[in-house]
């Protein structure tokens, strides 16, 4: 596995993976609704050019195996960890790990104190287990429909 920065021309890669993992690994926690919702499929091209922005302003990285992109994550430069993806089949095996230590390696360089997210009820596990702990049960809408998350930190000191 090789992690790299993240360039322009990965976005539709990431976006096609985004889309696919929320729409399949989230199914379990979250209704068909809400899936949509979150990751509607007309919403693909507005979605990338805000990625764009956004990934060029923050510290992102992709996770590459056999030429391909199977994850991808993304953290500002305050510590917000914005975006942890791995594509459905990949799951468990290690490539949310190995982002999420590249991204504390890169917060600590920075001497920031902590790193925060807000994790998916599918993804809170994977955070606990990462040291993360709960700060608040949130519901922010989108398109119209709340979805659960939580806000989560972990301090880095």
């Amino acid at each position: 596995m090789e992690i790299r920065g993240f360039q322009d021309s990965d976005i539709e890669e990431i976006i096609t993976l985004f889309y696919g993992t929320v729409h399949t690994v989230n199914s379990r926690d979250y209704t068909r609704e809400q899936l949509d919702a979150w990751a509607p499929a007309e919403d693909m091209e507005r979605r990338a050019a805000a990625w764009l922005e956004s990934m060029a302003a923050n510290f992102a990285l992709v996770a590459v195996i056999e030429g391909a992109i199977k994850g991808f994550a993304d953290m500002t430069e305050h510590g917000h960890l914005e975006r942890l993806f791995v594509h459905k089949d990949y799951q468990g095996r290690g490539i949310a790990s190995v982002l999420v230590e590249t991204l504390e390696a890169e917060a600590g360089r920075l001497g920031l104190p902590a790193i925060d997210t807000d994790a998916s009820v599918t993804a809170r596990p994977f955070f606990e287990r990462r040291g993360f702990v709960v700060v608040k049960e949130q519901a922010p809408v989108r398109n119209g429909i709340a979805l659960r998350n939580y806000k989560m930190i972990k301090s880095l000191s």
